[in-house]
């Protein structure tokens, strides 16, 4: 009988995820960051392949902030924090701690809001009334 698994392909994400991880630099200079537009996150399926989404950046506080609604990249993130940030030739391996405090999600949201304005209210409506906020930080 012959037994197949996925694990081969897991191992391949990891491995693709350490290796990317130790080409990395710790953290950007988020105030350095704060005026890009769209910046790229590697986060890992569950099949063990990288999945690049392109996102919004938000800068509070000296920290940056990504979110998103119900979407297959932010589920991978649920399941494992670690995601890569690319900002042009330069990555980041990072830890993406949700913000779950309400003030924090208020302060968070008011600046996508302020950074991009009636685009940002019009995808509100789809991103949904609780989207993940995420604060990026270093491993």
């Amino acid at each position: 009988m012959l037994i197949r698994t996925r694990w081969p392909l897991a191992l391949a994400g990891v491995v693709s995820i350490l290796a990317i991880a130790a080409a990395a630099a710790e953290a950007p200079d988020w105030n350095a960051v704060a005026d890009l537009d769209t910046v790229s996150v590697a986060t890992s399926n569950p099949d063990g392949t990288l999945r690049y989404t392109t996102v919004w950046l938000a800068v509070v506080g000296g920290r940056g902030y990504i979110r998103t609604g119900d979407t297959t990249w932010g589920a991978n993130v649920v399941r494992n924090p670690a995601v890569t940030l690319v900002i042009g030739e330069q990555e980041y391996a990072l830890r993406a701690d949700f913000v779950e405090t309400d003030d924090e999600r208020a302060l968070v949201m008011a600046a996508f809001n302020a950074k991009y304005g009636w685009q940002d209210t019009m995808l509100g409506w789809f991103r949904g009334a609780r989207p993940k906020i995420m604060r990026l930080a270093s491993l």
